[in-house]
C-alpha cells in the first residue's frame, strides 16, 4: 500500500513539474519583417500572417519549423516610450533569420498586435 502511494505521489510530481516548466517565459527581443514567402520551412506555401522567423537561438537546424510561440512585449529597447500594447500574440515559426539581432523576427502584423511598429525592436517574453 505504501509503495502504491509513493508511485502515485511520484507520478503526480512529474505531471505537476510539466505544468510548471511550461508556465515560465523566456526573455528575448523581437523585430519584424514584411516578406513572408518563400520561407525556409515551407517554401512558397502561404502560412498566414501570424508567423515568425527564428534566430540561431531557437532554430536548432530547422527543428523550430512549425513550433508555436506565445509572445508578449515587455518593453522598449531603443527609447520609444511605452511601445507595448498589452496584448500577446501566438506565432508559428516558418522561417530562419540567420544573424538576426532579435530572438524572434515577427511578421509585421504579429509585431503590430503587441507593440508600436515605430519601436522596431522590443523586449519580449515568449513561451512555446
Amino acid at each position: 500500500m505504501a509503495i502504491q502511494r509513493s508511485v502515485l505521489l511520484i507520478i503526480g510530481l512529474v505531471i505537476s513539474s510539466c505544468f510548471f516548466s511550461v508556465a515560465f517565459a523566456v526573455s528575448g527581443t523581437a523585430t519584424y519583417y514584411t516578406t513572408y514567402v518563400p520561407s525556409a520551412c515551407y517554401g512558397n506555401e502561404d502560412q498566414g500572417v501570424m508567423i515568425a522567423a527564428a534566430s540561431d537561438v531557437l532554430w536548432e537546424n530547422g527543428a523550430a519549423c512549425g513550433r508555436m510561440y506565445r509572445v508578449t512585449c515587455t518593453g522598449a529597447t531603443n527609447g520609444v516610450p511605452e511601445p507595448c500594447t498589452g496584448a500577446n500574440v501566438t506565432v508559428k515559426i516558418v522561417d530562419y533569420c540567420p544573424g538576426c539581432q532579435g530572438t524572434l523576427d515577427l511578421s509585421q502584423q504579429a509585431f503590430a498586435q503587441i507593440a508600436n511598429l515605430v519601436a522596431g525592436i522590443i523586449n519580449i517574453d515568449y513561451t512555446q
